[in-house]
């Protein structure tokens, strides 16, 4: 008998990052048959934003959590009757007597949730008038997504999530804005690294700072988690990526690292800022606590978390460099290192239409931070800007005559560089669905969602309050893996978190601090994150094989947001 090979463990291949999301989304689609949808009403809040001007954000009513219940269409019908006869009630909710009066007419038979939006009777409205007495209560329902549909045609099937998260919210988010983004930045790069200007200059660089490459990875750390800190970057680092990746590389590390670097960097900065106005500011304003108080504690809680954030990635590049076959990514970074050893060998010169093009990529870069924190720029004029960069770049390349550019030369790096993307465009669509198979972020629709996170308001109530302050560091730590919207998350759950403190007698500030390190340092980690996904696409990484790198860091940045908590409850952070 022939001994049976044994099967090399460590030799299992990784799934790829669509099979982990379309695994998610299953889980996502099992939940919502145990959990019941539940909604919130809403309000419009103003708040002081970063720039001491005022701003407004809809957040969810702690109190007003019911789970979906069919409409008692009995107790309903007989009060329209009452509310027919009283004209100032009904100027009150801005109804007309007439529509009232139609719907009595149709017969309590034909009475719905959907007939009374009509007349301008919503669920929060009549909620506020009776309580919940408008359901029937005898069964809770279940936001649960059919197996094949679209939103036109039969509702939502949660094997449309593709397209679904695809199509999802606007030019200025995720999905679609993302996607156009990541389309855009890719053609533009396409354009300039055909140009090969990225290529001669990281090469005229490394030759002139031979020695000096261990200094840069702390540096760049520090300059990326500073822009995360003063204007919440994220998605900005998706095109700075696309120069960083393959300079990192050439100086002897992993695509990791560059990574790293770059996203992670910037995420350390958003969790432990002191003024990003798409966080904190936003977090203090709903909180109601003054904006951008508590600056000191963050701004030291910043500087510490970062320099320990670098070291840890410095000890993990040097032993990359020392020996790269370490590597969870040496083999998919086999493509940069084959286009650099190509430069390398043919020894390109530095010319002077290279260092025009690396100039004007930086204007450019100048003119997106300006923009970004002058003028408010967001992924449209960043997409634009970027546009720009690459065709003048293409432009100066073929008047120069650089590598033999032509015209058509221009429009096919383009469609190349939008290509090479194209993947990971959709990847940021297949996580968004996930979110849509959970029933959607939005606190005013009934979701599984909505019911998760105001069941784990209820389980803090009353613990110490040591515990209740970790517990919400842990709570926003996991909530981050589905709501990826610093902003969005902080519209969802500060609304609780923030009573939720003085119920377990710590101060909001502390709560406000408990939000921040949750949403930013898991941004780094969760698949669902657009932002991330963009840049691992850049770099060629498949998520599953970044998670074996990130977790064991998302455990140090763990470590350290416990510290912190620990800290503020001690100082007593007010």
């Amino acid at each position: 008998m022939k001994n049976k090979k044994k099967r090399d463990l460590t030799k299992m291949r990784t799934p790829h990052t669509y099979v982990i999301i379309f695994m998610v989304v299953i889980a996502a689609w099992l939940l919502t048959f145990i959990v019941p949808a539940g909604k919130f009403s809403t309000t419009e809040v103003e708040y002081k934003d970063a720039n001491g001007e005022v701003a407004t954000r809809t957040v969810l009513e702690q109190d007003t959590f019911r789970y979906d219940y069919p409409l008692n269409k009995e107790f309903v019908f007989d009060k329209l009757e009452d509310l027919a006869g009283n004209q100032t009630e009904l100027d009150e909710l801005d109804v007309a007597k007439e529509d009232v009066e139609g719907v009595i007419k149709e017969g309590e038979s034909k009475l719905s949730q959907e007939t009374l939006d009509g007349i301008n009777l919503t669920d929060d409205a009549l909620y506020k008038l009776y309580g919940d007495k408008i359901y029937d209560k005898s069964e809770k329902l279940h936001k649960t997504a059919k197996i094949w549909g679209t939103d036109d045609f039969n509702g939502f099937g949660f094997l449309n999530f593709v397209f679904e998260g695809l199509v999802s919210g606007d030019k200025y988010g995720s999905a679609v804005g993302i996607v156009a983004l990541i389309l855009v930045v890719g053609g533009a790069f396409g354009i300039i690294m055909r140009t090969g200007a990225i290529d001669a200059g990281i090469f005229a660089f490394i030759s002139k700072t031979r020695g000096l490459e261990r200094l840069a990875i702390p540096l760049l750390f520090f300059a990326f988690s500073f822009g995360g800190a003063t204007f919440g970057m994220a998605e900005e680092v998706i095109p700075f990526s696309m120069v960083m990746v393959p300079f990192v590389i050439a100086l002897g590390y992993d695509s990791i690292v560059a990574v790293t670097v770059t996203y992670v960097a910037s995420q350390v900065g958003n969790a432990a800022s002191w003024m990003s106005p798409f966080s904190v500011a936003v977090a203090q304003g709903i909180a109601g606590i003054p904006v951008l108080s508590g600056a000191t504690f963050r701004l030291i809680m910043w500087f510490v978390i970062t320099a320990l954030s670098a070291l840890y990635l410095s000890l993990y590049a040097e032993r990359i460099r020392k020996n790269p076959m370490k590597s969870e990514v040496y083999e998919s970074d086999a493509h940069f290192r084959d286009q650099i050893q190509k430069t390398n060998e043919e020894k390109k010169p530095f010319l002077l239409g290279h260092k025009l093009i690396l100039l004007e990529m930086l204007v450019v870069l100048i003119w997106i931070v300006w923009g970004v924190t002058q003028q408010g720029y967001y992924i449209p004029e960043i997409a634009s800007q970027f546009f720009v960069m690459g065709l003048v770049a293409g432009i100066i390349a073929v008047l120069f005559k650089l590598d033999e550019m032509g015209w058509n030369d221009i429009a096919k790096s383009f469609q190349s560089g939008a290509a090479d993307l194209a993947g990971t465009a959709i990847v940021v669509g297949m996580a968004k669905g996930i979110l849509l198979v959970l029933g959607g972020s939005d606190a005013n629709m009934p979701s599984a969602l909505n019911t998760m996170l105001h069941s784990v308001g209820g389980l803090l109530s009353g613990v110490p309050a040591m515990v209740g302050a970790w517990a919400m560091y842990v709570f926003q730590s996991l909530f981050n893996l589905v709501v990826t919207s610093n902003s969005g998350q902080a519209a969802l759950t500060m609304p609780i978190m923030a009573p939720l403190a003085d119920l377990v007698g710590v101060s909001r500030q502390v709560a406000v601090l408990a939000y921040q390190l949750g949403a930013g340092f898991v941004d780094a980690f969760t698949p669902v994150s657009a932002s991330l996904i963009g840049v691992l696409g850049v770099a060629h990484i498949e998520w599953a094989k970044w998670a074996k790198f990130q977790i064991k860091m998302q455990g140090f940045f763990f470590v350290l947001g416990s510290i912190f908590i620990i800290i503020a409850i001690a100082v007593g952070l007010q």
